[in-house]
Formats: structure tokens, C-alpha cells, sequence
């Protein structure tokens, strides 16, 4: 009888630290990649996010490959491919033509910032100047906000500077920032503007 309970005990406490082994083998394989991602470019690390792919695309067909490859620091406000999906229809495939480059150039460098930025140096109210030449302001009521877009994922260190996953993407205009709203908005107004010259 006392063997069957040390043999009982001794099956429990191996099955115990086998519990606990697939965990801290995930915990250091988690580590492991965050120091890789350190070691490679901003480019680099979007490259790798499956989620980051529209971006990628954006930044090839704006030749701005070599912004995000520059020593730096800077930081990234990477909208996911959802956030490029949820822009009004066609406006996407309208600025990946090569007429329009000058234009995605331009919204894309507006999600750039220099300096390494961590979400612990945002606070609420501030504004961050972006390489476009806009401003963004930083909201912290309902999680870490640049101007409508909120902060999905922060602080993804890369050898040259810093990414925040964001779910939408920041329109530049000439008095500053505008949401897809406004877009849609001003969208309807000139399909409105249109039709009334039509039927004159």
C-alpha cells in the first residue's frame, strides 16, 4: 500500500512539471522573437506581421522602402489591413496607382513620427508632429488614441525605432487631420454637387 502511494505521488509530481514545461518553453520562444524583432528595421518587422501586409504594399508602391529602413529612431502608426479595408470604396485601389504616388506618399508619412515614441511617453492632450507636417492629437479616455484611430497593439521595438498597431488609417488635409467619416462625407457631397450639374 505505502508503495502504490509513493508511486502515485511520484506520477503526480512528474505530471505536474510537465504541466508547467510547454509554458516556459512559450514564454522564452515569445522572448526570442521580441529580441529578433529588435534586431530588424521597421520594414522588416511589418514584413513579418501577416496583418501588416496592406502597409507593406502601400510603402512599396510609395518608394518610402528606404524611410523605414533608415537608422532613425522614428515611429510607426501601422494601420492593420482592416484598417485600409474600411476606407471608402476605391480609395485604396486608387492610391496604389502610380499617378497617385505623390498622394500615398504623403498619407503614409503622415503616420511617421520621429523619435522613438513608447506608449508610456503619450500623454492625454498631446500633439505629435508627424513627418506629413500634421498634427495628431493623443486621447488616453478609451485606450491610447491618435486622433480617431485607437492603439491596438503598442510598442513593437524594431532596430531602427518603435511600431503601434493601429485599427485606422490617419487622412492628412490641408487644415489638418480628417477621419473616414469626413471623407465619406465630403465623398456624397461631391457625387451630390455632380448630379445637380448634370440635371442643369
Amino acid at each position: 500500500m505505502k508503495l502504490s502511494v509513493k508511486i502515485m505521488s511520484s506520477v503526480m509530481a512528474l505530471a505536474v512539471c510537465f504541466a508547467f514545461m510547454p509554458i516556459d518553453g512559450q514564454s522564452q520562444q515569445k522572448d526570442e522573437n521580441k529580441d529578433k524583432m529588435k534586431d530588424q528595421t521597421i520594414i522588416q518587422v511589418a514584413s513579418a506581421n501577416s496583418n501588416l501586409s496592406t502597409l507593406v504594399e502601400a510603402v512599396k508602391a510609395a518608394g518610402m522602402e528606404g524611410a523605414l529602413n533608415a537608422k532613425g529612431p522614428i515611429t510607426v502608426f501601422a494601420p492593420t489591413n482592416e484598417a485600409f479595408a474600411a476606407l471608402p470604396e476605391g480609395t485604396l485601389e486608387d492610391l496604389m496607382k502610380p499617378e497617385n504616388k505623390d498622394k500615398l506618399k504623403k498619407i503614409l508619412s503622415n503616420h511617421i513620427v520621429s523619435g522613438a515614441v513608447m506608449s508610456g511617453d503619450l500623454k492625454d492632450g498631446q500633439m505629435v508632429e508627424t513627418m506629413e507636417g500634421s498634427k495628431a492629437e493623443v486621447t488616453m479616455e478609451q485606450g491610447t488614441m491618435i486622433n480617431d484611430a485607437k492603439v491596438v497593439k503598442a510598442n513593437i521595438e524594431a532596430s531602427n525605432g518603435v511600431v503601434h498597431v493601429i485599427d485606422k488609417v490617419l487622412i492628412p488635409s490641408d487644415k489638418g487631420q480628417v477621419t473616414e467619416d469626413r471623407m465619406m462625407e465630403e465623398d456624397e457631397m461631391e457625387e451630390t454637387m455632380e448630379d445637380t450639374l448634370g440635371n442643369q
